[in-house]
């Protein structure tokens, strides 16, 4: 099964001068806590509601600070004609639980998420690949930062 079988397609996107008042309200309206960062058509970043609270809310930033501020710059990225058991494979190895969709023009096309993949997999499949995720360390891993 291919990654744009399951993936979720009109992704709501930030904009890198949006402030990050401005973006929580988005993740508020789309019920996500993770928001790609969009610039001319092109992916940027991505901001995360933990990103807001550790990066901006507990340093004192404004309400007003640019989401360019605080979003991630380094993006990892599917594309949407790859099998979702390799996507899996390297969301594991990567510790991440969602990760944006391109096309192969590199143009944002939707979001995939575990829960999008998960119902297509063995119930062994989905465990390792979440036990995989979740496990301690890497770069995600609180006790870095």
């Amino acid at each position: 099964m291919k990654v744009n079988e399951v993936m979720t397609r009109n992704v709501c996107v930030a904009s890198p001068r949006m402030s990050i008042g401005k973006a929580a309200q988005m993740m508020a309206d789309c019920d996500s806590g993770v928001l790609p960062v969009g610039e001319e058509d092109r992916l940027v970043g991505m901001i995360t509601d933990r990103d807001i609270a550790i990066r901006a809310v507990a340093r004192g930033k404004s309400n007003e600070t640019p989401v360019r501020e605080v979003m991630s710059h380094e993006v990892l990225y599917c594309f949407d004609d790859e099998d979702i058991d390799d996507v899996a494979r390297n969301m594991a190895d990567q510790q991440v639980r969602r990760l944006p969709v391109v096309n192969r023009d590199k143009r944002l096309v939707g979001i995939v998420s575990m829960g999008d993949m998960s119902p297509h997999w063995r119930a062994k499949d989905a465990g390792e690949t979440i036990a995989a995720i979740s496990k301690p360390g890497g770069r995600h891993d609180q006790v870095l930062h």
